[in-house]
């Protein structure tokens, strides 16, 4: 697999969410996000961030893993949408996780294509 340009964006944006992920910056109430999200997503971060080495080197599997991660983690912004008492900036900061991670998605996805 070649190392393209989007593929080298998009493993260094998904590297940035995972840091994101693993190191929750000090806000919320407590209540949002739950404690439970914020354990997914740091251990979802830590499987990106172990992903993306194999994938820099470029294993399919590993940009495989890092989408399959990033995709999981942008699940667990959904409820954000559906329960009752979750701050406008938060469900702001969902909806611009989500839509950020599709792109980063979208980046990677090509390198999971066969050259053959």
């Amino acid at each position: 697999m070649r190392r393209s340009v989007p593929l080298i964006i998009g493993l260094v944006l998904a590297g940035l969410f995972a840091l994101m992920d693993v190191i929750p910056l000090p806000a919320g109430d407590g209540e949002h996000p739950p404690v439970a999200v914020v354990i997914a997503a740091a251990v979802l971060g830590l499987i990106t961030l172990v992903g993306i080495v194999p994938a820099w080197r470029g294993s399919r599997a590993g940009v495989g893993a890092v989408i399959v991660t990033r995709l999981l983690s942008a699940l667990t912004a959904v409820p954000a949408f559906f329960v009752e008492g979750v701050p406008g900036p938060a469900v702001g900061a969902a909806a611009a996780g989500i839509v950020l991670t599709l792109v980063c998605v979208a980046l990677l996805a090509p390198a999971l294509r066969s050259n053959a």
